[in-house]
């Protein structure tokens, strides 16, 4: 079982590895290793995701999930593929441990009057100001 907190762990089982070919430079070893790590999990199918995690986690995943409800991450960032794992499962835990954070409610509130007042002061001032500016024509 994979800790993502106190309350919520996922299964290995649920994760599905397949170790790919990297992109960019590698050497001589480019076209024989394949170092990368693609990593999928179906979230939506999981049963130790509440479904308020899933619905954050769908929001959070944005273009890493597919129609399906499935994660897709892609780790290339390490030259072994054990330390690309690691990143990739790192990765999904810590996707995973975001949505489970809820946002708070936003409740709109209203200007004071005081803050209104003062609004209203330094429009007048402001306009003041420029009428000052102004050219007006002499008084004969």
């Amino acid at each position: 079982m994979i800790q993502i907190t106190p309350r919520i762990a996922i299964s290995e089982d649920e994760i599905e590895l397949a170790f790919v070919r990297a992109s960019g430079p590698g050497g001589q070893n480019v076209n024989k290793v394949s170092s990368a790590v693609q990593l999928r999990f179906n979230a939506v199918a999981s049963p130790h995701l509440p479904e308020g995690v899933k619905a954050r986690l769908w929001r959070l995943a944005g273009r890493r999930m597919t129609q399906d409800g499935v994660i897709i991450i892609q780790a290339q960032r390490f030259r072994t593929q054990e330390r690309n794992r690691e990143d990739a499962i790192e990765r999904l835990v810590e996707l995973i441990r975001s949505a489970t954070v809820v946002a708070p409610v936003r409740r709109p509130t209203r200007p004071t009057l005081a803050s209104k007042e003062r609004r209203l002061a330094a429009k007048e001032r402001r306009g003041s100001v420029k009428s000052l500016r102004q050219n007006k024509p002499p008084a004969d």
